[in-house]
């Protein structure tokens, strides 16, 4: 096992990379912010005080950041400083383009990409039972195979660069479907006097039933808003999922009425929200007496 560097310990990345160190990988981590590093550092984590210092010591880098720019702006500073025959493996959910475009600049550099977002969230991350898509040359996904088995469930190639974040966007508006749907029943049934927990049970239990449902149903049913995945990054996602639409002349309208409602609580200054609080926009909606 060769020391892997990781970078991104959000509410994702920092059980991901705890997975690592329980399988026995010497890990090596960085973070912006850092006591995010500290429970990491306890498991017996190396902290590196910076990209470039980290990459002097690795030659597998595992990022789970934000967004398009972060990605890029973390290669800017871990490409001068990897060793040749780099491997870059991407767990961030970033557009498309941006992907295919960071497969470039790492093979340019004598290294390789793997962009390879995940699904599953926090609790998938926690478990150790995520599913990974990865866009990537055969011999890249191999090599980067190992790496991501001690905190994913199902691990699959779908394509050349780009095309795990292309799948990505296609989770992300299914995504969109199942949680409008859950939050618009349960709205539903709260605005007819149903009891909200056994309406949940029944529906889980029949054609209804989902991820959503068995996951965020509960959130609902205590109006739990603490993330979770929060609105501000589903919206993130969305505006990824619109823009790749765009570009193919794919048909999202789901995905944009949900992004619509979700903004409706951004902008009342909920985005750290769990994006389960749709159930609120919809809450007070209805048709008019």
């Amino acid at each position: 096992m060769q020391p892997v560097g990781f970078i991104g310990l959000g509410v994702m990345g920092g059980p991901m990379a705890g997975h690592l160190l329980s399988a026995g990988w010497p890990v090596t981590v960085w973070a912006r912010r850092p006591e995010s590093a500290r429970p990491l550092e306890a498991q017996g984590a190396r902290v590196a005080p910076d990209p470039a210092s980290l990459a002097r010591e690795v030659e597998t880098v595992v990022l789970c950041v934000n967004r398009s720019e972060d990605v890029h702006s973390l290669l800017d500073s871990l490409l001068p400083a990897l060793p040749p025959r780099f491997l870059v493996v991407d767990h961030s959910t970033i557009a498309p383009a941006a992907a295919r475009e960071a497969h470039a600049r790492c093979s340019q550099s004598g290294g390789a990409f793997l962009d390879a977002p995940v699904t599953g969230g926090s609790m998938g991350a926690q478990k150790g039972t995520l599913t990974v898509m990865c866009g990537g040359e055969p011999d890249v996904f191999n090599r980067a195979k190992p790496v991501m088995e001690p905190y994913s469930a199902r691990i699959e190639r779908v394509g050349g660069p780009g095309a795990g974040q292309t799948t990505k966007a296609a989770n992300q508006i299914a995504v969109a479907g199942s949680l409008i749907g859950l939050c618009e029943a349960l709205a539903f049934a709260r605005k007819s006097g149903l009891d909200l927990e056994t309406t949940r049970a029944l529906l889980a239990s029949g054609a209804a039933g989902s991820w959503a449902m068995d996951n965020y149903g509960p959130k609902v049913v205590e109006r739990d808003w603490s993330p979770g995945f929060s609105i501000k990054n589903q919206r993130k996602d969305f505006e990824y999922v619109v823009n790749t639409a765009q570009e193919t002349e794919a048909a999202v309208p789901a995905t944009q009425l949900v992004d619509a409602l979700l903004a409706k609580l951004d902008e009342a200054g909920h985005g750290e929200w769990a994006t389960a609080a749709l159930f609120e926009a919809l809450l007070g909606m209805g048709f008019e007496k």
